[in-house]
């Protein structure tokens, strides 16, 4: 035994052993220690999903329209944990489509979508794999734009004109076959509430085709102007004094006068057709002596607005005896005229003196700077006189004339169905009642211009 121990092998094979053991040894500890402290020589293998990644297509833009590729897919991929956050927060990598070869033919075709830029060590899987796309010429033609509205909207009495659209055309840019499918090219002018005014403003244009559906095209500008006349027609009848009620004793009404003795109604043409003045009452009962009111005027139902809501009234008395204001006018009978008496009565009518005393009384007064008032004046308009100030030359009695002042005499232009430009409108005069008037010039120019829109 003890020579077996002895020999040279033996501590050899001891020696191996002790220095086998001690290196597993060291080997689980190290391992231990890395277990211990989190670490593993092995990487920890996870998936994530990535949705909604874009996709990029290549392909000859100048040339070509290709469609039919989504926008974006779901990336799955797989690999180490620490590079799947990385890969998750940075996105840094892109799923592509590539139909940039020159010699791809026009068509349908089926396409694998690629990934770039992703790291070696991770895998990728896409969803969906692959797409059906359609490559097709480019093609661009020049198409005329129609303006849309709603005319269910307008209010009533009020009527549109046609919608104009600046500029007329647009040039639209697509696929060959979607060009061809054009029908319709509009522009819809959005409105959300009654219209009873003018509308100046921008539509979205649409390609259309004869089912209505709209096309995948460019439109180039995707937007124009559109301005829709907006009106109500209007008529100027004259304003008459209706007496109510009964005058006090002592008081004889003598005259009742109304300024201005028009008005403008706006309204439908049918409304309008029915009516030739409106009725203005004047309630004579608590008059005492010469009088000025200010009475409001009665809209008809019909009419959806006036050019003025009041009306000045002025009412002329005189103070009679009741005796006198009860009687009965005498009424005297001629006798029958001799033949003798009517030669002299064809004698004394000759000379005609009455009349010449009558033409004798007429006078005649002029009146400078009278202003001249424009109305119906549009919200969305401006008007603008050449002139607004004018003379008025008036004919009558001496004694009637002395009574009239620059108050009394009310000179108006009716703008309101005028468009846009200058125009030789008609002048409407009020003046005093019993007496006449001459101007140098019964039209005005008027200028209306388009107020610019608020921003």
């Amino acid at each position: 035994m003890d020579k077996f121990t002895n020999s040279a092998w033996f501590m050899r094979i001891v020696a191996f052993a002790l220095a086998a053991l001690l290196f597993i040894s060291i080997n689980f500890e190290m391992e231990s220690d890395k277990k211990s402290l989190g670490l593993s020589t092995a990487p920890e293998i996870s998936t994530e999903t990535i949705e909604n990644v874009p996709v990029e297509v290549y392909y000859d833009r100048e040339n070509l329209v290709v469609s039919g590729v989504p926008e974006t897919v779901d990336v799955t991929l797989k690999g180490a944990k620490s590079l799947l956050i990385n890969a998750k927060n940075q996105r840094d990598f892109k799923v592509y489509v590539d139909l940039s070869d020159p010699a791809i033919s026009m068509g349908d075709r089926t396409v694998t979508f690629k990934i770039s830029e992703l790291n070696e060590k991770l895998v990728a899987t896409i969803d969906p794999e692959y797409a059906e796309v359609n490559v097709q010429e480019r093609v661009t033609k020049e198409f005329s734009v129609e303006a849309e509205y709603n005319s269910s909207l307008l209010e009533e009495g009020y009527t549109a004109g046609q919608p104009t659209v600046s500029p007329k055309t647009v040039k639209i840019t697509g696929a060959k076959d979607a060009i061809e499918q054009i029908s319709y090219v509009k522009a819809n002018l959005e409105i959300s509430k009654g219209l009873n005014e003018t509308v100046n403003s921008k539509a979205t244009v649409k390609a259309l085709d004869r089912d209505l559906n709209k096309l995948d095209v460019t439109i180039e500008p995707s937007s124009v102007a559109v301005s829709l006349k907006v009106s109500i027609p209007s008529k100027t009848v004259s304003i008459e004094p209706q007496q109510t009620g009964k005058a006090k004793d002592g008081i004889r009404i003598t005259s009742i006068s109304v300024d201005p003795k028009e008005v403008t109604l706006f309204g439908s043409e049918t409304s309008l057709e029915k009516i030739d003045e409106i009725n203005l009452p004047v309630n004579i009962s608590k008059i005492d002596g010469d009088t000025e009111l200010e009475l409001d005027l009665n809209k008809p139902e019909s009419v959806q607005k006036m050019s003025l809501g009041k009306a000045q009234v002025k009412i002329r008395t005189e103070k009679v005896d009741v005796d006198e204001e009860n009687a009965e006018p005498v009424v005297e009978e001629e006798e029958p005229e001799t033949e003798q008496k009517q030669e002299e009565q064809v004698v004394e009518e000759k000379p005609e003196p009455e009349e010449e005393d009558e033409a004798a009384a007429i006078e005649s007064k002029t009146f400078n700077d009278i202003q001249i008032v424009p109305v119906g004046i549009r919200d969305d308009q401006d008007a603008e006189l050449e002139s607004d100030v004018t003379s008025i030359t008036l004919l009558g009695e001496a004694d009637d004339l002395k009574k009239i002042t620059k108050d009394d005499i009310n000179l108006t232009v009716d703008v309101s169905n005028l468009d846009e430009g200058t125009h030789d409108v008609d002048l409407a005069v009020t003046v005093p009642e019993g007496v006449e008037w001459e101007l140098d010039s019964k039209t005005v120019s008027v200028t209306i211009t388009q107020k610019d829109e608020e921003t």
